[in-house]
This record gives structure tokens, C-alpha cells and sequence, in this order.
């Protein structure tokens, strides 16, 4: 059976980034990414997840960490150029950016957003990240994610 691709994947298609997609089960009690590296059977530091926030200054941005990681709101509001920062509630995920929880993805959100993926994604050959829907996973270098949506590297 062919894997749907998503409109993550067809934006790294068009831009000639090779990317594996990768299926797992999902469960709608655990959508968080040590669920998601158990049925991979990867380490939980090497699937990453996608958050959004909303600095005070900046608005929205993007912080991309390991599935083990929160992320530190302090060093994400310095980074985005706030001077403090929260998740955005889960109800403002689907219209803002077009994913739902447990499938957000880092490339092909409704309108480009400042991101931020955490330095310990360059330890790694692959890394993954969702492809935008839930039981989809990207597969792919952490330095082609980061040059295709544009990523700041932190903690600087």
C-alpha cells in the first residue's frame, strides 16, 4: 500500500530533499512523542516535536525540540526576541497553522513562521519530525530541515 503523501512531503519533493516517510500506529489517549518513538522503536531524543508559541513582541513562532525535551519558555522567549512566550492553547493550533495536535509539522504550515529547532537535532544523521498528520512521521537530515524552513539553532 502506498503511504499518502502529505504537503510537507510534496513541498521537500519540490525542493528535492530526500526525506523517508514513515508510518506508526496511532493512539488518540498518547500523542505524544514517546509513543511515537516507541512504535518506531527510535530514541526518544531523535523524533523531535513541533511546538508553537506566541512571544509578547514577535507573535507567533515555531521550537522544534527532542521528544524528551519541554521546551524552556525563558530561552525560547530570548531566542524569538521576546521578553516571555507561551504555548498557544490547542484550539488556536488547527486555524493558525493548518495541523492538529500530534501531527504538526514543521514545514508547510498555512504561512511561514520564525522556527527554532534545538542543537541536538545536528548529533544525529536523521531525524524525525511529522509529515502533518497523525501516524506519519518525516525521516531526514536535521541540516536539510533546517536550511529548507529557514531554523534558527539553539540553545546559542
Amino acid at each position: 500500500m502506498a503511504l499518502q503523501k502529505t504537503n510537507a512531503a510534496r513541498l521537500l519533493d519540490a525542493a528535492g530533499i530526500p526525506y523517508t516517510l514513515v508510518p506508526y500506529e496511532v493512539d488518540e489517549e498518547h500523542l505524544e512523542a514517546s509513543h511515537v518513538a516507541e512504535q518506531l522503536g527510535e530514541d526518544l531524543d531523535r523524533v523531535f516535536k513541533t511546538l508553537v508559541l506566541r512571544g509578547d513582541r514577535t507573535g507567533l513562532f515555531v521550537c522544534v525540540v527532542p521528544g524528551s525535551m519541554e521546551v524552556d519558555l525563558r530561552v525560547a522567549a530570548r531566542i524569538s526576541g521576546n521578553k516571555n512566550c507561551a504555548m498557544i492553547h490547542v484550539k488556536e493550533l488547527l486555524p493558525l497553522t493548518g495541523y492538529i495536535r500530534g501531527g504538526c509539522s514543521p514545514i508547510g504550515m498555512k504561512k511561514p513562521l520564525p522556527t527554532y529547532i534545538h542543537e541536538s537535532a545536528l548529533l544525529w544523521d536523521t531525524i524525525y519530525v511529522s509529515a502533518g498528520v497523525r501516524g506519519l512521521q518525516l525521516c531526514l537530515e536535521p541540516q536539510a530541515l533546517i536550511d529548507f524552513v529557514g531554523a534558527g539553532i539553539y540553545p546559542l
